[in-house]
């Protein structure tokens, strides 16, 4: 009875984080979301008067909004792929090559996030404005490219660490050339996670603002950059809350990949675990 008594017993302290994380994340997303369908909200209502398509049919029919949906698109891709071809040579030679130096790079991939974001960008604009970078495309995409490092060095590199080194040494044991073993045996092993460091640094760049907003200003406007304008200039609520709404969808789109293509068993062995 008392093991019994002792398995039903609830913890309230797990109730009570549960609760308030929920109303954290959960609230402030439930008003944004209601204030895009609001056509009518007024004090003190607690729901909406009037819901409706109005703002959205407005926002959707602005030029600029389709212009800064492609601008992130296109730089996310590009971004994406170029960190990818950048980064991932380099992890595998951190997590299967000894060289002087290693370490102290490896973790100077860091820097970047140890020390306060809009000081590192504006210093780096300093050297973007005797370049010519300054309001540009590929200006944006070289700040850009900054924020996806973490993503890019750290997790592919557990990941390639992880790999079965027994089935690598078996497949070189009969014959296999050595890219024969890295497309056969260790890509297919390192895939899932690497995928996951791709996802985040594609979802990361999406919504990257700061960089986006101090190089490529007032010539390069990404969905971000178009949303906080649309906030400070406008004095209809609707308008940034419709944009961000619109922002929600590549990061649901990322959870549905990740759901069906990347399983847990697969982050547990690009972690180590």
């Amino acid at each position: 009875m008392a093991r019994t008594l002792a398995a039903t017993r609830i913890d309230w302290v797990g109730v009570a984080f549960a609760v308030v994380l929920t109303i954290v994340i959960v609230f402030p997303l439930l008003v944004v979301g209601t204030w895009a369908f609001a056509e009518v909200w007024r004090f003190p209502a607690l729901i909406p008067q009037q819901f409706g398509l109005r703002f959205w049919n407005q926002t959707l029919a602005r030029a600029d909004v389709w212009e800064a949906l492609r601008t992130s698109l296109s730089l996310s891709v590009m971004v994406t792929f170029l960190s990818a071809l950048i980064c991932l040579p380099a992890a595998y030679a951190f997590a299967r090559l000894k060289f002087p130096g290693r370490d102290i790079l490896f973790f100077s991939f860091l820097v970047g996030h140890a020390f306060p974001k809009f000081g590192l960008l504006v210093a780096i604009a300093a050297i973007f404005l005797q370049l010519n970078l300054i309001g540009t495309f590929w200006g944006v995409v070289l700040i850009q490219l900054v924020g996806t490092l973490l993503f890019m060095i750290w997790i592919p590199v557990a990941a390639f660490q992880s790999v079965d080194r027994r089935m690598e040494e078996a497949a070189r044991d009969v014959g296999a050339k050595p890219l024969r073993v890295f497309w056969s045996i260790t890509l297919p092993q390192a895939g899932p996670t690497i995928a996951a460091a791709v996802l985040l640094s594609f979802v990361g760049t999406f919504y990257e603002t700061e960089g986006a907003w101090l190089i490529g200003a007032p010539a390069v406007r990404t969905m971000p950059v178009l949303m906080i304008s649309f906030i400070n200039n406008q004095m209809v609520i609707q308008y940034g809350a419709v944009l961000s709404v619109i922002l929600w969808v590549p990061s649901f789109v990322a959870l549905l990949f990740a759901r069906r293509v990347i399983g847990g068993g697969a982050f547990a062995r690009g972690f180590g675990g």
